[in-house]
């Protein structure tokens, strides 16, 4: 079924009553193109967003945990739970305390970081965080096989990092007060974000610059990552 411009525009309406879930939003998942303008669902989507910028910049919440946001996670994993994109993160994070950090980001230094305080918040967990000694990045992982859009993944790391609360989150894994921090789409090369992204997409491409989402690509062989800019 098609939707068209008008339609796709009252669905990001209605979701405006409640940023903090709008990445959530099956519609933002949306592939092809709208009946009436042939325009890419995401491209409607962004451009509202950015025509509502400052809404996602003040209106999404900031939950302080009472507790530590590192857990002092120790990198154990099961293959065969269905929780492919954990194991990744995790074999992601191993492989970058025992060996070299990695290019572009640095050092892995924490996979699934809770942003709950208490149960009944509304959060999720940051993927990874990453830390290359200037730069403090949140991660949104997507696996090689994942069908969520590009638009998704920008959205959903944007809204953590804005509902982290920064300050405690660089004092508890004892960082510089000043540290600059970020959020990045961590995807596949050649997987459907990767595509999405290499299709330079404007409305796309000017919502990542004006949210400072950099992406970073991860490739894989032999049991290895590595990760590229481009």
């Amino acid at each position: 079924m098609g939707y068209t411009e008008r339609e796709i525009i009252k669905m990001c309406d209605m979701a405006m009553d409640n940023i903090a879930t709008f990445y959530q939003q099956d519609f933002i998942n949306y592939r092809g193109k709208a009946s009436d303008t042939d325009e890419y669902y995401t491209e409607i989507i962004a451009e509202y967003i950015l025509q509502h910028i400052e809404n996602f910049r003040t209106q999404i919440p900031v939950i302080t945990r009472s507790s530590s946001y590192d857990q002092n996670h120790e990198g154990t994993y099961k293959e065969g739970t269905g929780r492919d994109e954990e194991v990744i993160a995790i074999k992601m994070f191993l492989q970058s305390n025992v060996g070299a950090p990695y290019d572009y980001i640095g050092k892995i230094i924490d996979y699934q970081t809770p942003l709950k305080s208490k149960k009944s918040d509304v959060a999720g967990k940051i993927d990874l965080l990453s830390y290359d000694g200037h730069i403090l990045r949140v991660l949104e992982l997507k696996k090689a096989s994942s069908d969520e859009t590009m638009l998704r993944c920008v959205l959903e790391g944007y809204t953590y990092l804005c509902t982290v609360d920064v300050d405690k989150l660089l004092a508890d894994f004892k960082l510089p007060p000043n540290t600059e921090v970020c959020s990045s789409p961590f995807v596949f090369r050649n997987g459907k974000q990767w595509e999405e992204w290499a299709e330079k997409r404007p409305m796309l491409m000017e919502l990542m610059d004006k949210l400072d989402s950099k992406p970073f690509f991860i490739e894989s062989k032999e049991g290895k990552y590595k990760v590229t800019e481009d």
